[in-house]
């Protein structure tokens, strides 16, 4: 029972972690995007992950946490296509309305259960289908105001949602088959997503706003907010990794979207957005849809844990949104170095 508490604290340290980080982050990018005029979100990614590094790097001299090394050619590319997957969601964002934007978020979740029913043989009960179909409608409800269509960017969508459910998943899958914590997993393909980012960012940014990154005039004020930016994505790339290695890639996707009814809330309330009576609704049924998804999930793992052949003729279909699910023995040594 002990080892059961401390994995269900871990996993809502983790969710909490991942939903205060990635709020604050928001908010600190909004006010530099929108309000200091600096817009290059791709570029700036980049300069997120080179911190997240270079942190990560000093925790690992300090003996913080122990460096593991993984194949060389798999780092790369699970850290190649993270990168890829950010550029072309923020080129989507560039083609696409901000409707079909928030469509092709939405989508990420279905394509995912797909993805892992079909490559990974995970089974998904229709309480948890359904669950994410409320999940679904309210924050679609919430955030979608207009649906433009245009082929490049649609092909740009469905380009961002296929490597951002592939990579979410290798996240999963990964640190669960060489046994490595998401500290060590983020910690080995930070370098190779910086890299790919830096290197097309500045391109990516400058066909989107017109604008060269290099001759943007840095104020003192801008200068802060992006150190402050870069900061927060320590704690933001790492409460990915570890969300996902603890949970599940739906589970994530689960979490994003209550980031997204969050981040309504707050500027509504912080920056004064427009904020609808559609707004709230959508908002009500997007955590009524959360809700179900954590008791759903609670239930069937209740039930894998009272019959342990049924629990080992399944894999983990996901754990639950409020952490209630308990790992095997691999999987908790496995993060025991996955606090920085």
């Amino acid at each position: 029972m002990g080892d059961m508490s401390s994995f269900q604290l871990g996993v809502i340290g983790a969710l909490f972690l991942s939903v205060a980080s990635s709020v604050s982050i928001v908010i600190c990018n909004k006010a530099l995007m929108s309000n200091l005029g600096f817009p290059f979100a791709t570029t700036l990614t980049s300069w997120h992950l080179m911190v997240t590094f270079c942190t990560l790097h000093a925790a690992q001299r300090f003996n913080l946490f122990e460096s593991k090394p993984i194949d060389m050619k798999t780092v790369m590319l699970f850290g190649i296509l993270n990168g890829v997957s950010i550029g072309l969601l923020n080129l989507s964002l560039g083609f696409n309305s901000i409707g079909f934007y928030q469509m092709t978020k939405l989508a990420i979740i279905p394509f995912t259960v797909l993805l892992e029913t079909i490559f990974l043989k995970k089974q998904f009960s229709q309480k948890i289908k359904m669950s994410l179909l409320v999940l679904l409608v309210g924050v679609g409800i919430a955030s979608i105001t207009d649906l433009q269509l245009n082929s490049v960017g649609t092909i740009l969508s469905l380009l961002a949602i296929v490597t951002t459910c592939v990579g979410q998943i290798l996240t999963n899958t990964i640190q669960k088959r060489l046994n490595v914590s998401s500290t060590q997993l983020l910690y080995q393909s930070a370098p190779f997503q910086a890299a790919s980012l830096f290197v097309s960012g500045p391109l990516v940014d400058q066909f989107l706003t017109k604008q060269n990154v290099f001759a943007f005039k840095y104020s003192s004020i801008v200068s802060a907010f992006i150190i402050l930016s870069c900061i927060i994505s320590v704690s933001v790339n790492f409460s990915t990794f570890l969300v996902i290695g603890k949970t599940s890639p739906v589970t994530y996707q689960v979490l994003g979207h209550l980031k997204t009814c969050l981040v309504l809330t707050f500027g509504y309330t912080l920056l004064h957005d427009p904020f609808t009576e559609r707004n709230i609704i959508g908002i009500l049924i997007a955590i009524f849809g959360m809700v179900l998804y954590s008791y759903f999930c609670t239930q069937e793992n209740k039930k894998k844990q009272a019959d342990p052949l049924v629990s080992q003729m399944k894999d983990k279909e996901g754990a639950p949104f409020l952490g209630l699910e308990k790992e095997g023995q691999e999987d908790k040594n496995a993060d025991k170095d996955s606090h920085v």
